[in-house]
């Protein structure tokens, strides 16, 4: 019986911890911009390679 109180506790305290930190997430406003990251995979904001002409040494 002792090996189930052990493990009722140790799950509760690791729900406990995961429920603080989607809260402390919320908080901080890691979930503001839904639309904007699904946007960002659409546009291409990568920029060419300059063409610089070769060294000369």
């Amino acid at each position: 019986m002792t090996p189930i109180l052990y493990l009722i506790c140790i799950s509760v305290s690791l729900g406990g911890g995961a429920l603080a930190l989607f809260l402390w997430s919320l908080r901080s406003g890691q979930y503001d911009d839904m639309e904007g990251a699904a946007n960002r995979v659409l546009f291409d904001d990568d920029l060419p390679p300059r063409d610089q002409p070769p060294k000369s040494t």
